[in-house]
This record gives C-alpha cells, sequence and structure tokens, in this order.
C-alpha cells in the first residue's frame, strides 16, 4: 500500500447521492493507517488548483452521515473541463501536498481528468493510485449498467410526469415537459415509469437517439390529441434534427453556450416555449402548456431512491478498496447481476474516460415515441421502494342516468 494523504472531490452537477460517494470514500479510507490525512477539494478541480481543501480527518462520523443523506455536492463542484496543462497543474500540487490517493467523483469529463493526472503521475515516476468513482444522472458512462444519480433523478421525473398526467386528466389539453440529457434518453424516458392506465401519459416520448422531425411531431401530437382529448410529450433536451443540428439550436434566436463551448440545453425553457408555440399556432390548440424540469432533476431532496442511496455509497467505498488492495488505476463501474443486485469492477480509465453512451435500440419502441417493456424492467428495480401511485374514481360502473339530456 502506498503511504500519504488521501484526496478526493466532486465534479460536473450535483446530484442527490453524490455525498454518498464521498462520504464511503472517506469513512472507508480512515479504516487504513496508511492514510495519514483524508482532505476534501472545494469546488472540484479548481479547489486542487488553488489549494482550497478541507481537513476531512477531522470531521464526526455523524456529520458525515447527515452530509451523505443531503442532496447536491457538499464540497461544491465545477464545470472546468481540464487539458494537459491544467492537470500538470493538479498534479503539481498533489505532489507539493504528499497526496498519495486521488479520488475523483464524476462523470464522462471526470473520468478523463483522471486518466490524465494518471498519465502524468506515470511520466514523472510519482507513485500516486488515482481511481474514478462513477456520477451522472444522464446514464451515459460506458461499461456501467446505470450510474449513481440517474436512478433518483429518474425517479423525480417518473413521478413529475405522474403528477402532470394527473393534472392534465383534469383539465384536458396538451401539456409538454422538456427534461435533461444532451446525447442519451435514459431520464427522459423513465417519465413512462409513473403511468398505470392505457391512456396516462406521457402519450409521447422524444429522445435524443432518433432523429426530430417537426411536421411528424406535430402530426404525432395532432393524432393522440384526437384519440384522447388530449396529450402529454415528454422531450430530451437534446433532442436533433436528421443533419444533428439541436432542434433548441434551430428554433432558437439566441444561443447560450456553457463553459466547454455547448449550446446550453439546461437551465432554459427555451425549448419548451418554441415547441409550444408551434403546437399553438400549427395545430390551434388553445390550452397548450410546456416546462422545462430543468435543475430540480438533480438534487430534489424529497425523492431519492433508496437503491442509488445504497449504490451510490458502495460505489465509494469500493474505489478505496481497489485503491489499498489494487495495483492499478481505473474507474468504477456498476455491473448488474440476477434480477436486480450489482456487482462492481474496476475498468481502464481509458475505457471510460470521453465515451458516452446511449440507450440502446431494444429500450425505444418502434415507433420512436415511446419506450419498451425491456426498459420498464431494467429501471424499475433502480427506482426504489415506495414509488406513489395514482388512481380514478370508477366512473363508467358508477354514472348516475340523465333525466334532462337524452
Amino acid at each position: 500500500m502506498l503511504k500519504g494523504k488521501l484526496l478526493v472531490a466532486q465534479g460536473g452537477g450535483p446530484t442527490a447521492v453524490i455525498n454518498q460517494s464521498m462520504v464511503g470514500a472517506v469513512l472507508e479510507s480512515r479504516k487504513f493507517l496508511n492514510v495519514e490525512l483524508v482532505y476534501g477539494a472545494l469546488n472540484g478541480v479548481r479547489g486542487i488548483v488553488d489549494e482550497n481543501f478541507l481537513d476531512l480527518t477531522r470531521e464526526t462520523t455523524h456529520n458525515l452521515e447527515m452530509v451523505a443523506q443531503t442532496p447536491s455536492s457538499a464540497l461544491g463542484s465545477t464545470r472546468d473541463k481540464p487539458d494537459l496543462k491544467y492537470c500538470q497543474e493538479i498534479f503539481k500540487v498533489l505532489r507539493a501536498h504528499g497526496v498519495a490517493y486521488f479520488f475523483y467523483i464524476g462523470g464522462n469529463d471526470s473520468s478523463d481528468t483522471v486518466r490524465i493526472v494518471s498519465e502524468e503521475a506515470q511520466r514523472e515516476g510519482y507513485p500516486l493510485r488515482t481511481i474514478h468513482i462513477p456520477k451522472t444522472i444522464d446514464n451515459d458512462l460506458v461499461l456501467n449498467d446505470h450510474t449513481p444519480g440517474f436512478p433518483s433523478a429518474a425517479r423525480f421525473v417518473a413521478q413529475a410526469f405522474t403528477g402532470a398526467n394527473l393534472d392534465n386528466w383534469a383539465l384536458p389539453g396538451v401539456y409538454l415537459a422538456v427534461v435533461m440529457g444532451r446525447h442519451a434518453g435514459f431520464l427522459t424516458a423513465a417519465s413512462a415509469l409513473g403511468k398505470k392506465f392505457p391512456d396516462d401519459g406521457p402519450h409521447l416520448i422524444y429522445l435524443p437517439e432518433r432523429d426530430f422531425d417537426v411536421d411528424r411531431f406535430l402530426s404525432d401530437v395532432k393524432d393522440t390529441y384526437e384519440r384522447f382529448g388530449r396529450c402529454v410529450i415528454a422531450v430530451s433536451e437534446g433532442i436533433h434534427d436528421s443533419s444533428g443540428v439541436p432542434i433548441a439550436v434551430k428554433l432558437a434566436k439566441v444561443q447560450e453556450r456553457d463553459a466547454h463551448g455547448n449550446v446550453q440545453l439546461s437551465g432554459t425553457s427555451s425549448l419548451a416555449d418554441l415547441l409550444t408555440e408551434t403546437i399553438r399556432t400549427k395545430l390551434n390548440i388553445k390550452r397548450v402548456r410546456g416546462d422545462t424540469l430543468g435543475y430540480l432533476q438533480r438534487s430534489f431532496i424529497g425523492c431519492v431512491s433508496d437503491v442509488d442511496q445504497r449504490e451510490a455509497r458502495e460505489a465509494g467505498e469500493k474505489a478505496v478498496q481497489y485503491a489499498m488492495w489494487g495495483e492499478n488505476d481505473g474507474s468504477v463501474t456498476i455491473q448488474r447481476t440476477g434480477f436486480y443486485s450489482v456487482d462492481y469492477k474496476l475498468a481502464p480509465l481509458a475505457a471510460v474516460a470521453g465515451k458516452t453512451r446511449t440507450m440502446p435500440d431494444e429500450f425505444i419502441a418502434s415507433s420512436g415515441t415511446d419506450i419498451t417493456d425491456a426498459f420498464r424492467m431494467y429501471l424499475r428495480p433502480l427506482l426504489g421502494s415506495r414509488m406513489p401511485d395514482a388512481y380514478r374514481l370508477r366512473s363508467e360502473s358508477n354514472s348516475v342516468p340523465k333525466i334532462l339530456t337524452k
């Protein structure tokens, strides 16, 4: 085992369970005598470069457990996407502080950062064990059955659409909500898990794995509205046309970009507004409403999957175990076994870093506007226990005959 300090950081978008992974890594690492101190970097890799650390060795176990139950990133996060020069600065700080173990909890970009830092340490001949701990609500990390953060976000999306469908059933019209997911539609597809009755919404689901055509979209909405007298629609923020251009870019006049140069799709209601206005004007439907679930999906405190909490904690614990008893850097991955249980494996950083997973074809219905039972079977165990259910009055069997109206 290496002897020295251990540093953990959180990167990218917060989730409902990312603190479980952080606390799992901290508490597990405090069991090992070769770990001199356990540090937490404030605001991700930016905090490392700026040497903004907390000594988590001093934190009480009780308070760490309370933090673990709290959504969002307790250490703070960053959207910085380090290049080689940035990672060399990270390594310089790690070396100066005598860090022997570096754990970074995050998604695709975070795994790539860990890879570059690992390669830099090897090039310099410095003994450093680097482990990437998975996290992303998009569920788009390769080699993983699913990623911590996604199940809780999916639980929120499913319940949000259950509520939206109930509202739409009581006051019929067209309702559309935009869900996070630039390249992968897993989270948007989760909207279907709250359906109970055959005419429940969402009636239409649009994913980035399929090309989006405005004319076909309007036809789908028209047919559904005529069939049910209403229409509930789930749309991924990353929907695009056949040439790959995001619909939000095609329809929007002003385009905001994030720190990575990507067109800003989250945190803005432009796509929902543009699509609802298109429905209203082209189909002449008066009651049309649109929402953007936005950041509510990531850290909603009242809607956390117990399965997600447990697995996020175990991912942090396994990262420490792989670091202490293994000989390789890598990325912790979650593998499904049996009907529902999981195992954890360490994958090479290069096999995960910078790669994006999308929904497989068997999860998407042939119509392109719905999901399959295979996806329902895949997702249901992840949502956790005590999912709420919705019921209706028995209107057909209990209806009273009319007297004045024939």
